[in-house]
């Protein structure tokens, strides 16, 4: 058995942070587990500073990469009122990272936290995602991420078929086409059946290379639900192990 030590440091890390005393060793024998630790490389620790949740395009490792196409998009994105929902967002959230980042996030819909900063993924699923991602060794700066939908759903409700539609063939698509990348992550049940125009559960599509014009994708669960069901959480460590595995192995 090969152990892979690196990782298996940043998933204990991973479940400090979360404050999980306990971790289930179901591949592993102790001994093995304690001697992998002792061997493994010291990993970049994860601290909460207003750096690591900047917007790429004014800090951070992409600072100063332009990308004409996605700056048009969130400029026409913002005044956006091609569906109802516009009547009761406080903002356009249109997406935030590398402009030509190898890797795309894809979520379901801002919540009540997104609508007032204008940013995804913030608040504790946000941070949870982050501890996900760096767990595979993708800083969020390193990333781009973005919804599904641009506009908060009234009290948060599921989206509607009309508004996805609508948000993914206006928005989404070009979004994707803009940034290029080499992988894409849907999170979520609504990500993961708009991006691959299905109707299958996330318990079937895990574990499993699906395909978006080209670029490989992997579906896994989204923050909030693993917030909710914490027993989730090594499935999904599994699935940012998968594309990172994808992202090294095309080099």
């Amino acid at each position: 058995m090969v152990l892979n030590a690196e990782l298996l440091a940043r998933h204990l890390r991973q479940l400090a942070e979360l404050g999980e005393p306990h971790v289930v060793l179901d591949r592993w024998t102790r001994t093995q587990a304690l001697r992998a630790l002792a061997t493994a490389p010291a990993a970049p620790a994860v601290h909460e500073s207003p750096a690591a949740y900047a917007v790429v395009e004014s800090s951070g490792p992409a600072a100063g990469i332009e990308n004409g196409a996605l700056t048009v998009l969130a400029q026409e994105a913002a005044g956006c009122m091609r569906c109802g929902l516009h009547a009761g967002r406080t903002t356009v959230v249109f997406g935030e990272g590398d402009p030509r980042a190898d890797l795309l996030v894809v979520g379901e819909a801002p919540g009540q936290e997104e609508d007032r900063t204008g940013r995804p993924f913030v608040g504790r699923a946000g941070k949870l995602l982050d501890l996900l991602l760096m767990s595979a060794g993708f800083p969020r700066a390193s990333v781009y991420i973005c919804n599904v939908l641009k506009c908060r759903p009234p009290n948060n409700r599921n989206p509607l078929p009309d508004e996805t539609a609508t948000c993914v063939a206006t928005w989404l698509r070009p979004q994707i086409e803009a940034v290029a990348p080499r992988a894409l992550l849907a999170v979520g049940r609504f990500a993961v059946q708009a991006l691959l125009e299905t109707d299958a559960g996330i318990g079937r599509l895990r574990g499993r290379i699906h395909d978006y014009n080209g670029a490989p994708v992997v579906v896994s669960y989204h923050p909030a639900y693993l917030l909710r069901s914490p027993h989730a959480i090594r499935a999904a460590w599994d699935d940012f192990q998968m594309i990172r595995t994808i992202l090294d192995e095309q080099g």
